[in-house]
């Protein structure tokens, strides 16, 4: 059942598990960077959205706006926070560096160059991997979610970096 302020505000709550499949399955090449991200190396922080860095070439833009057709996404606004209808194209997507999307899956962000970061190619060379039902999952590593949150140096990044800074003291070495 949704929660009263889901159903007010008409945005679904977020659905990793669906969102990580419709990308998977329209090929979508990406990495899973923001809260979500660092969540799944142990970051104790919950989140409402999912962010995405996905590759920039035209292929995958096409894999991209499939995928958010299938999401039934919109451009979200604190305004209008169900979201503005937008017919999302590969050369439409590829004219903003951001997009923050309402789906049917939940909230989600595209930066195509997240902060302190030169994009897809500079986060999917260390990422870590995960299989969720079945799909691989390339995440971004800590080192790099830590790196974009200072360089964007917002109120909640500077809380965010001192707890995964102390996560991975804990962790050690390697």
């Amino acid at each position: 059942m949704r929660d009263v302020s889901e159903r007010a505000s008409g945005i679904r709550a977020l659905d990793p598990e669906r969102l990580i499949a419709v990308l998977a399955a329209n090929h979508v090449r990406y990495v899973l960077i923001g809260a979500l991200g660092a969540r799944m190396q142990g970051f104790p922080r919950l989140t409402a959205d999912a962010d995405i860095t996905p590759a920039r070439d035209d292929e995958n833009l096409e894999h991209l706006a499939s995928a958010l057709h299938e999401l039934e996404a919109r451009v979200y606004t604190e305004s209008v926070p169900e979201g503005l209808a937008f017919d999302f194209t590969a050369s439409a997507l590829s004219r903003a560096e951001l997009w923050n999307l309402v789906t049917s899956a939940g909230r989600l962000d595209i930066a195509f160059v997240p902060s302190g970061t030169t994009g897809y190619d500079d986060l999917v060379r260390g990422a870590v991997h995960y299989d969720v039902n079945g799909v691989l999952l390339q995440v971004a590593r800590l080192e790099d979610i830590i790196r974009s949150k200072i360089a964007a140096d917002r109120p909640q990044d500077r809380q965010d970096v001192a707890v995964m800074q102390e996560l991975l003291e804990r962790r050690g070495p390697g």
